[in-house]
C-alpha cells in the first residue's frame, strides 16, 4: 500500500463535499476549536495536505501568514485560484509530506494536518515530521477519519459480513480513506511527542441521520447542534473524524 494523493475526480468529489452540509459543519467544528485555542496575534501556519485550501484561506483572512503544502497538482491548484479570488496571498508548495523536512527550514507556530493521515500508508510515521515542524510552544491541529465511526456506520446498516471480516479500508481508487484510525491507537502513538489539549467530533449526529431528515433540516440549525455537542462524553466519539489540538511535548 502506498499513500493516496488526488486526482482530478477526487478534486471534483472535494467541491462537492464542501458545497454542502458535511463541509460546512466540518469548517465549523475545526474553526471554532481553533478559535478557543490560538493566541490573538499572527502566527505563521502550515498547512499539510491543505487540499483546497478552505481552512487556509480561513487562517489567512484572520491575519495569519499561510503556506500550504499540497502534493496533489489538481488541488493546489485550486486552493491557489480560491486565494486570488478571496485577494489573499499565501505560499503555496506541490510536496508531499515526506518532502518537507528537507524544503522548511524553521518550525510553524500552527501546523495543520487535516484528513490527511487515514490516506497514508502508515499513518503514524508522519507524527515525528509533525512535531519537527512544530515550534516548542506552538499547536497542532489534526483531524482524522475516526475508526469506531465507520464501525457504527456499518453496524447500523447491518454491514455484519464485512465487520466479521474485519475490514475497514476503502476500495481500492474509491473516495472512502484506505487507513482509518482508531483513535486509541493514534493516542499511544502520540504521547511521546504531544499533548493533546482538545477533543472534538466532527460531525457526530449528521451522517447518522436518515436521508429525509437530513433534507428538511436547516444548515444553520444543523451547524449550531453539531457544535452544541461537539465535545459531548456521549457523543464526541461518534464524529466521523475527529479534531484534536495538541501541543509539541
Amino acid at each position: 500500500m502506498s499513500d493516496r494523493h488526488f486526482d482530478l475526480l477526487a478534486t471534483r468529489f472535494a467541491e462537492k463535499i464542501y458545497g454542502g452540509a458535511k463541509g460546512a459543519i466540518r469548517l465549523a467544528v475545526l474553526q471554532a476549536d481553533l478559535k478557543e485555542s490560538l493566541p490573538q496575534r499572527r502566527l505563521r501556519v502550515l498547512d499539510i495536505g491543505a487540499g483546497l485550501g478552505h481552512m487556509s484561506l480561513w487562517l489567512a483572512e484572520q491575519g495569519h501568514d499561510v503556506t500550504l503544502a499540497e502534493p496533489a497538482a489538481p488541488m493546489l491548484e485550486g486552493a491557489r485560484q480560491r486565494f486570488a479570488d478571496a485577494g489573499q496571498t499565501g505560499t503555496f508548495i506541490q510536496a508531499s509530506w515526506q518532502e518537507l523536512l528537507g524544503q522548511l527550514t524553521e518550525p510553524y507556530d500552527l501546523v495543520l494536518c487535516h484528513a490527511v493521515l487515514e490516506w497514508l500508508a502508515e499513518p503514524h510515521a508522519i507524527l515525528p515530521v509533525l512535531h519537527q515542524l512544530t515550534a516548542s510552544g506552538g499547536w497542532l491541529s489534526l483531524a482524522f477519519y475516526n475508526r469506531d465511526a465507520l464501525i457504527y456506520r456499518n453496524l447500523l446498516k447491518g454491514h455484519f459480513r464485512k465487520m466479521r471480516k474485519n475490514d475497514m479500508a476503502g476500495e481500492k481508487q474509491s473516495l472512502t480513506p484506505q487507513q482509518p484510525l482508531d483513535p486509541r491507537e493514534l493516542a499511544q502513538a502520540m504521547q511521546a511527542l504531544w499533548q493533546v489539549e482538545s477533543h472534538s467530533g466532527v460531525r457526530v449526529f449528521h451522517d447518522y441521520m436518515p436521508v429525509e431528515f437530513q433534507a428538511r433540516a436547516e444548515l444553520d440549525a444543523l451547524v449550531e447542534m453539531e457544535l452544541a455537542h461537539r465535545r459531548h462524553p456521549a457523543f464526541a466519539g461518534l464524529g466521523r473524524y475527529l479534531h484534536w489540538v495538541c501541543r509539541p511535548l
